[in-house]
Parts: structure tokens; sequence; C-alpha cells
């Protein structure tokens, strides 16, 4: 990802995937803390369906201006609670003195080329028993032309994301999602290899294959998905 510019397409498509984000803001809520930091929060579209501004501060970093406006203009006109704050910059600029009790990447480290140093920098940056919240893109064998044109360097698997766990942290939750959905993107990528996908194929994927991703999803075990979940917990302060 850039330190300036976000070259992904997927932000206005993804934007009202609401019931995608419902799903998976369900199975986040209850890990957020009272300092949140949301790594790469584009749009703040995440931010409207996450955030209930009840938590003390939540840390908006984005390092495209363009898209942090459009945040603070969300902000400045209700559509973001007023406890919501845009911050320019990566993690690794951040002061190890600022401590969060949460730290989510939706949809985010994929785009980052050095993930490994990424996690690391970013779990410096936790409270003890503070969480670290990562969705993305699940398996190598679905990425797509729609991966490369909007910025992915890989799609993750558990193993990979067990392989990431930084030092002092431990798993507490790892989840594939849209067991439906991961059906419908090896779909595309045997047969249709679209780059980008139509306005009108996420609607139709977020209004009628996500509900049913969301009943399978628990009788399959979260054994397979279009996403993959994890959810590390700090055991111990350290710098």
């Amino acid at each position: 990802m850039d330190e300036q510019t976000y070259i992904g397409e997927e932000l206005d498509l993804f934007a009202e995937a609401i019931n995608w984000k419902l799903y998976f803001s369900s199975i986040i809520q209850p890990y957020l803390g009272k300092r949140v930091l949301e790594v790469g929060a584009g749009l703040g579209a995440t931010t409207q369906v996450l955030c209930r501004g009840t938590e003390f501060e939540w840390i908006c970093l984005e390092p495209d201006p363009k898209l942090r406006a459009v945040i603070d203009q969300k902000i400045e006109s209700g559509q973001l609670p007023k406890n919501c704050k845009t911050r320019e910059g990566l993690v690794a600029t951040l002061d190890v003195t600022e401590q969060f009790d949460t730290i989510i990447y939706i949809d985010v480290l994929e785009h980052i080329q050095n993930d490994h140093s990424e996690i690391l920098s970013a779990s410096k940056l936790l409270k003890r028993k503070g969480k670290l919240v990562i969705l993305s893109p699940a398996y190598g064998f679905l990425y797509s032309p729609f991966d490369s044109k909007i910025g992915h360097y890989r799609r993750y698997t558990r193993q990979m994301f067990k392989e990431l766990t930084p030092p002092n942290c431990n798993v507490l939750q790892l989840l594939y999602l849209d067991s439906i959905g991961m059906l419908t993107s090896l779909s595309n990528r045997l047969f249709l290899q679209h780059a980008l996908p139509t306005a009108k194929q996420i609607h139709f994927w977020d209004n009628n294959l996500v509900p049913v991703s969301r009943l399978v999803d628990p009788v399959i075990r979260f054994s397979m998905g279009r996403s993959v979940l994890c959810v590390w917990e700090k055991l111990d302060a350290w710098q």
C-alpha cells in the first residue's frame, strides 16, 4: 500500500455491502475496546458499521489525504460519531507510547508488501490484553485479476495467519467467513476472470449470498470461506 495514495478500486464497490459488513462486525464487536486504531480506514464505510460512538477514541489511520478528507467530512456531518478522528501516516510511524485496546485491519493487510513487519509494529502499539483483529481475502488459489488490479500482494489462509503471530501474542479466533461467496469467487477465478465485479454482482452477493453464508458458516464450523478472520491477544506489555 502506497504511503500517500490508495490504488484499490474496491472501496466504492464494496461501500454498500451492508450485509457483509454487519456479518463480520457481529464477530468483531466483542473485541473492540475503548481506544481503537483502524488501519487503512479508507472511506470510513467500515467505521460507520463498527464504531458505536461509545468508545473513548476511534483513530482512523489513513495515508491517502483524499480519503482522509472524506472521513473528516463524515465526522463533521455526523455520519460518523464525534469520537472518531483521522490520523495521517502508517503504523510504523506511530509512537509506541500510543497504546490501543484494539487495532483492526479490514481488507488492508493484503495491500501491504511486508506484512510480517506491519504486524510486529502493530503489536507494539497494543496494551496488555489488547486485541489485534485482521480480516483479509482467503486462499491463494482464489487470487484473480481482480486481486492484482486492486493491489493485493496475496490472499491468506489460517496457517499463514498462525505463522504471522507476533511475539507475546496468542490467537483467540481464526475463522473462515462467507463459504457461499467463496464458491462465486472460485467460479470467477476459473471461468470468468473478471478484473472487477460490477455493482450489480456486488449487490447480488451482498443481498442473496451473504445471508446464506451467515447461516451455513457456523454449521460447517467456519472451515472455509471467501475471507479469513484472525484475532490475536497481547499477553504482556512489551516494546
